[in-house]
């Protein structure tokens, strides 16, 4: 197993450490375990779009419907 130094800020630390000694485990545990779950398998792909991921919010708010294309929703743009 390889060796790691990395600084983290004083509040994280103390968040480390309550958080490692309330589940009981060393903070390299607990950092062993955050970064794999953070990072994607090696070789792996979700193979997911942004568009299918987020799919669900198409169409849930209100309002006008050609924001993108209606010059006067664009008047004063980028003045």
């Amino acid at each position: 197993m390889r060796t790691v130094s990395l600084k983290i800020p004083d509040e994280l630390d103390d968040r480390m450490e309550a958080t490692a000694r309330k589940r009981g485990v060393s903070k390299s545990e607990l950092v062993r375990k955050a970064v794999a779950r953070y990072l994607p398998k090696a070789g792996s792909s979700s193979g997911v779009s942004f568009l299918q991921r987020a799919g669900r919010l198409i169409g849930c708010v209100e309002g006008p419907t050609d924001l993108s294309t209606n010059p006067r929703h664009l008047r004063g743009y980028g003045e």
